[in-house]
């Protein structure tokens, strides 16, 4: 059944995906498959009107299940409603125009699947998932949504303050690149913003960064946080303006500079504000900061103290590691970036009889520049398990590098495929350091 239109061409509606037992959905007669068009008189667009209009305690659904009209009501019992809806389709999200001279996108290779070249610049995913946006495509419609629906915190791409700097970073897009008149906005309707820089040396570094990270400042708490990464590189640049990665040199003075602005922020905003990516300091050869310099870690998931959480989580769980019922030689997959530190920190585990071998596959599809785990095909992994004289009882892939909804790696290739040719268990394992010794010990 095609989805129910709108005079727009806008899907009308939320389709419901899952539907948790003994929750109040589940008590009222609500199925996957349901769309959802209305809630008490409301229409729908997308999930974030789902969540803002079932807010009551008493709900009337509105449904179009199997092509015909229904209605429910539902009781609310709690504060989930035990629904999970059904992702937006490609060609439901508002895609990005920008061409931005760093975008990752643009340095896939040809003949990956389709959906590894969509760029999202959609704020209901920022909202929703914490996809970084422009802002620069925002109609006045999308940003009076924003401010009546309190669509906070937002994830914001902003790489430089200088309009000139970021009109040319962003690719020389249609619209102004113009992003403190925006963010002041967002900031007096009370909507939390965690700012991101892409830092692309001989671009946006130094003083341009100085002025991006002080322009941004006063607007702090609004601004929660800036998050400064740096740009990836993948061997696949063809066509694209010419840029370099961060050199170890520059890691190390990057470091230090942030380190001085947030001793200065601390003391005058109580945050320490910005905030560099783990890969900085482990580029840099640098300790990473205590987890209380993270302030909670908000943007864990844009590489913003991950490295600190995961290692001191492993730390607590080695301490109370108990000798294996047998002993065990297990193969951890892992990106050259982390590898040989993470060896490190499990070599306390042999003599309670787990030999934790890590296998740091260098990434030829990409690029040697790439070296994390969420970005290795299957291939390559399979070379690199392929020369191993002893791949050990069993091998232990991270999750970040296989998709959510289906397992399989950027190239389609699933670990059942490296398990048939290894003749050995292959086990996909959470990033965390729980998961990991449970694996580890084979339960």
């Amino acid at each position: 059944m095609k989805p129910r239109c709108s005079a727009d061409g806008e899907p009308e509606g939320v389709v419901v995906a899952a539907v948790r037992r003994r929750s109040a959905a589940a008590a009222a007669g609500l199925r996957p498959g349901d769309r959802v068009l209305a809630i008490n008189g409301r229409p729908l667009r997308d999930a974030i009107d789902f969540q803002f209009y079932s807010a009551d305690d008493h709900l009337r659904l509105t449904l179009e299940r199997e092509g015909a009209p229904a209605a429910l009501k539902v009781r609310r019992r709690a504060a989930d409603l035990g629904v999970e809806l059904r992702p937006p389709r490609p060609q439901e999200i508002a895609t990005c125009a920008n061409k931005c001279v760093f975008c990752f996108i643009h340095q896939n290779p040809r003949g990956l699947r389709r959906s590894l070249y969509v760029k999202d610049d959609d704020f209901r995913l920022s909202f929703l998932h914490g996809n970084y946006i422009t802002l620069s495509d925002l109609d006045e419609a999308a940003l009076g949504r924003i401010e009546e629906q309190r669509l906070s915190p937002l994830y914001v791409s902003v790489h430089a303050t200088d309009p000139a700097l970021r009109h040319r970073l962003l690719g020389h897009p249609r619209h102004p690149a113009d992003i403190l008149p925006r963010l002041r906005r967002l900031a007096r309707a009370g909507i939390r913003i965690h700012a991101q820089i892409v830092l692309c040396p001989d671009l946006n570094d130094g003083p341009h960064l100085e002025r991006t990270v002080l322009d941004l400042a006063p607007l702090h708490p609004a601004v929660a946080t800036i998050a400064v990464v740096p740009v990836g590189l993948t061997r696949h640049r063809e066509r694209l303006p010419a840029l370099r990665p961060l050199t170890t040199p520059e890691a190390r003075t990057l470091i230090d500079t942030v380190e001085g602005w947030q001793a200065r922020f601390l003391a005058g905003l109580g945050s320490r504000l910005v905030f560099l990516a783990d890969e900085i300091y482990l580029l840099a050869g640098r300790p990473l900061p205590p987890a209380a310099d993270y302030e909670g870690f908000p943007v864990a998931e844009d590489g913003i103290g991950l490295v600190r959480r995961f290692e001191d989580d492993l730390e607590r769980a080695l301490g109370r590691a108990r000798p294996a019922a047998r002993p065990r030689t297990v193969t951890i997959v892992s990106g050259e970036m982390y590898g040989a530190r993470l060896e490190r920190w499990l070599a306390p585990l042999e003599p309670v009889g787990l030999r934790a071998r890590v296998a740091v596959v260098p990434n030829d599809f990409f690029g040697r520049s790439i070296g994390i785990a969420g970005l290795l095909t299957g291939r390559d992994i399979q070379r690199h398990l392929a020369a191993l004289a002893d791949p050990g009882n069993e091998v232990l892939i991270p999750a970040v590098a296989v998709r959510e909804t289906d397992g399989v790696f950027l190239d389609d290739l699933a670990p059942a495929d490296l398990a048939r040719d290894l003749g050995l268990p292959v086990r996909v394992v959470e990033p965390t350091a729980r998961a990991l010794l449970r694996a580890l010990r084979g339960a």
